[in-house]
């Protein structure tokens, strides 16, 4: 018989940072809405105290903003943020390419290739959170292939500032032009071709980061 054991409070934590994190990126939860530790408790089925440590983390990464004793909020959608987010992401991108690309195995690229199958897909049928949920899986092949868990962590902060803007631009109507740059990448990685792999990164991340600009 297995013994049951209490689940952990950080468990419940991340659970909690989890699930409100989607919902601020898929604009369940709009920018300058007040959100409540108790009402968001109740929706998630959890106590207060792992929903109020979310806050905490989400206030960190940027999405929460919180004035003590007095509310906090999801923070506007701040064009410079997003800029400075994408900078950042970028250069971690590029950083785990360069680790990656030689250590990829057939599997590795089999993976990258699926993810943009479903990624193309997806833009086709105007899916957009399907769409966010396979570039994540087609790059993370690279973060996790590179085994830098300083990359991988500072990725994980700050994708989501961008993510946000992404699926506000695409549910606006806006175009995605990332399919074609994920297939010239993709096969830059099977070649083992370090170098264009990298000038390929580096492309998608200065299409993402355009999206922020107001121009």
């Amino acid at each position: 018989m297995v013994a049951l054991r209490p689940v952990p409070r950080t468990l419940l934590r991340d659970r909690a940072c989890t699930a409100i994190r989607d919902a601020i990126v898929a604009g369940e939860i709009e920018p300058g809405a007040v959100v409540r530790d108790a009402d968001l408790a109740e929706r998630l089925g959890l106590s207060r105290a792992p929903v109020r440590e979310a806050f905490a983390r989400l206030v960190d990464e940027g999405l929460l903003e919180s004035k003590p004793q007095s509310y906090t909020r999801v923070t506007p959608l701040v064009a410079a943020d997003v800029r400075d987010a994408a900078a950042v992401v970028g250069a971690m991108h590029e950083l785990v390419t360069r680790i990656a690309v030689p250590r990829l195995r057939q599997e590795h690229v089999d993976g990258m290739r699926a993810a943009n199958d479903r990624f193309a897909a997806a833009v086709r049928a105007g899916d957009v959170d399907e769409a966010l949920r396979a570039d994540d899986d087609l790059h993370e092949v690279l973060v996790r292939v590179s085994g830098n868990r300083a990359a991988a962590a500072t990725v994980a902060r700050y994708t989501p500032l961008i993510r946000r803007l992404e699926r506000q631009r695409f549910g606006e109507g806006g175009s995605c032009r990332s399919t074609g740059l994920h297939e010239r990448l993709i096969e830059a990685c099977a070649g083992g071709d370090v170098d264009a792999a990298l000038r390929i990164t580096e492309e998608i991340w200065r299409t993402l980061t355009a999206l922020a600009d107001p121009d």
